[in-house]
C-alpha cells in the first residue's frame, strides 16, 4: 500500500513539476509573446484595412515591445528597431495610412521574432 502512495506522489510530483517548467520559462518571454500577438493581430487588421484596430493593436504591442526591451538585454537592438517600427505604424495608422502601417507593422514583427529566438 505505502509503495503505490510513493508512486503516486512521485508520479504527481513529476507531472506537477513539468506542467510547471513552461510557465516558469514563459515568464521571462511574456511580454515578447505579447508584442508579436498583437503585432500579428495589427497585420492581420492591417490587411483588411481596418486601420483603428491596426493602431489598438500597435499600441499594445509596442507597450509590451518596450518591456521586452529591457527583458532581452543581448536581443535588445531587434526589440530597439521594433519600437521604431512600431511607431511608425503608429503614426500612419492615426494618418489612417494602412498600407504603410501594415509595412512597418510587419518589420516590427520580424524583428520581434528575431529578438525572441536569440
Amino acid at each position: 500500500m505505502k509503495l503505490k502512495q510513493t508512486i503516486s506522489i512521485m508520479t504527481i510530483s513529476a507531472l506537477a513539476f513539468y506542467l510547471s517548467s513552461p510557465a516558469i520559462a514563459s515568464n521571462s518571454n511574456q511580454h515578447a509573446a505579447e508584442a508579436i500577438e498583437h503585432a500579428e493581430s495589427a497585420k492581420t487588421h492591417g490587411d483588411a484595412g481596418h486601420t483603428k484596430v491596426l493602431l489598438e493593436h500597435a499600441q499594445e504591442s509596442l507597450k509590451h515591445a518596450k518591456a521586452a526591451e529591457k527583458e532581452y538585454a543581448e536581443a535588445h537592438q531587434h526589440m530597439t528597431e521594433s519600437i521604431k517600427h512600431l511607431e511608425e505604424a503608429i503614426a500612419h495608422a492615426k494618418q489612417g495610412h494602412a498600407d504603410v502601417a501594415t509595412k512597418h507593422t510587419t518589420e516590427a514583427l520580424k524583428h520581434m521574432q528575431d529578438a525572441t529566438a536569440e
